[in-house]
């Protein structure tokens, strides 16, 4: 009975079926990085807003005033250049017997007509574009603006449950039931998030998508991966290439969707379309093999061969699979045994620093000018060379050395921007954009090291266990960068040249998978 390596060989590692599910699947990459950075567009600055002082509504029906008659009869007259009306308001409330042409010639509230008190404003604002986005539809201004941080926080929680529960279930029920399942949820729960009535319903609709999304991109990776050689392996790094260009699209779909609904509806439909896949896209040949289901790998493996144009052996009636006894993953499984116990801590970190560097780099640089579309368009073109450089090098030097050389040119990047002098900052730029590259480099090579070390029985809840201190250091960066740039504002890249430092000597302490077939058991790991 040939191993299913061998089967793989003569049906055609990377043939016309390969590539036509690997396309189909890398499209999941588009609208995953959509829903990833969506906040950007659907927080954006909702332009000018002030504070309508109660009672103002209807008088200003009353006189028949326009928005700006409103404005300037009821928020200018305070008086103060420091104070925008925005957060805070006149301590009066007009009544009928307010004058249209001089509303403050009497006296309201408890001030003098000369100097009236100011009040904190609590959800009377009125904005110049009132559903351009969720600050505006939700009110996440003054002092509810940290709210528009816990909409990111509340995704990256969502990401970091499917992580957990998404790649369990993927590795218990199947890949594909998984990802049209998470299709179907992200589509679903992404229509009840643009027509959320209130602010709780959108959290809570917002984690679900998350926790959705992240099964579907952990579960077409792993896909793509157990179906094509391992000298073809290199197309989880091109995947990559479609999560880069849903950061390239994004800002054009903002930029011709003038509401946050639109965009939000934009990025999640078409997530529908991937349910489509059923009919085109099999089950893991290598995950029916680990569940005693010999009969439907070998169907699916003679199909691939078909649509490569190859033949299987008719003599085929069975594929080998290992003797190792197949159950349900856990935790213990990833760290019971000594290589096992060794990857899973040291892919952890790894996973948790290039995050945390990645998203950190990203939030200090900012793209400098004043155009968001352009600015954000920038920011994924500069991540494009990253896949290239990969591809042009993994195959040839293998997975370990452009690993740990990411995270060292990473750490030293930061290390020299947190010293340049300030009057330099064209340098400082560049320098920084050089540390971006690299650990977008390290960021990638993650995912592929990630699925090439674990046993096919533990691969995707192993990837998915280890990708999500991924989205813990995402919920981290924001507040390690920010609390630590109080102290000094270049310490943050301190902290970052040590976690990269050190990350990069930890990978090389990984073994080599450049050219070994994927393991199919926990002691294949032991013996890389």
């Amino acid at each position: 009975m040939p191993s299913f390596d061998e089967v793989l060989k003569e049906a055609g590692e990377f043939g016309r079926f390969q590539k036509r599910v690997f396309f189909l699947l890398s499209q999941t990459g588009i609208t995953f990085s959509s829903l990833f950075a969506s906040v950007v567009f659907l927080g954006r600055a909702p332009g000018d807003f002030w504070c309508r002082i109660p009672g103002a509504a209807e008088l200003s029906e009353r006189c028949g005033w326009t928005l700006e008659e409103e404005r300037n009869f009821t928020v200018l007259p305070l008086g103060n250049e420091s104070v925008t009306g925005q957060c805070e308001r006149l301590d009066v409330t007009w009544d009928a017997s307010a004058s249209c042409s001089s509303p403050l010639s009497r006296r309201y509230g408890n001030g003098s007509a000369g100097s009236p008190p100011l009040a904190p404003c609590h959800g009377h604002w009125v904005y110049e574009e009132p559903r351009a986005s969720i600050v505006s539809e939700y009110d996440l201004v003054c002092g509810n603006a940290w709210m528009l941080d816990l909409s990111q926080a509340i995704l990256n929680l969502g990401f970091l449950a499917g992580a957990f529960i998404l790649g369990y279930a993927a590795d218990r029920y199947g890949r594909i039931l998984i990802y049209l399942l998470s299709c179907l949820g992200v589509g679903i729960c992404g229509i009840i998030v643009a027509f959320s009535p209130n602010f709780t319903v959108f959290l809570i609709f917002r984690f679900l998508q998350g926790m959705f999304g992240k099964g579907t991109w952990m579960t077409c990776y792993v896909i793509v991966t157990e179906i094509v050689g391992s000298d073809q392996r290199m197309v989880g790094i091109v995947i990559q290439i479609f999560f880069t260009l849903g950061i390239i699209i994004l800002p054009g779909i903002a930029y011709l969707i003038p509401t946050w609904q639109g965009i939000q509806l934009a990025i999640s439909l078409p997530n529908f379309l991937f349910l489509l896949y059923y009919w085109v896209v099999p089950e893991s040949p290598r995950w029916l093999l680990t569940r005693k289901k010999g009969e439907k790998a070998l169907k699916i493996m003679r199909s691939i061969a078909k649509h490569n144009g190859k033949f299987l052996s008719p003599h085929y009636s069975e594929i080998t699979i290992s003797n190792e006894e197949v159950s349900n993953p856990s935790v213990l499984d990833l760290v019971r045994t000594p290589q096992m116990r060794r990857n899973t801590l040291i892919l952890m970190y790894a996973w948790f620093t290039s995050a945390l560097i990645y998203q950190g780099l990203v939030m200090r640089l900012g793209i400098i000018g004043g155009n968001l579309y352009l600015d954000f368009f920038i920011s994924g073109v500069v991540e494009l060379p990253s896949a290239f450089l990969i591809l042009v090098t993994m195959d040839r030097i293998g997975r370990r050395l452009p690993f740990a050389m990411g995270n060292i040119v990473a750490s030293v990047a930061c290390l020299i921007t947190a010293f340049l002098p300030e009057d330099i900052p064209w340098l400082k730029t560049t320098v920084a954009t050089l540390g971006r590259l690299s650990i977008t480099i390290a960021f990638e090579v993650v995912y592929l090291v990630n699925s090439e070390l674990y046993p096919t029985t533990l691969r995707n809840f192993g990837v998915s266990l280890c990708s999500s201190l991924c989205d813990l250091g995402g919920i981290i960066a924001p507040f390690l960068l920010f609390r630590l740039a109080a102290i000094w504002l270049e310490l943050p890249l301190v902290i970052f040249s040590i976690l990269a430092a050190v990350c990069g000597l930890l990978v090389l302490l990984l073994p080599e998978t450049k050219g070994i077939s994927l393991p199919e058991t926990v002691e294949d790991v032991e013996q890389l």
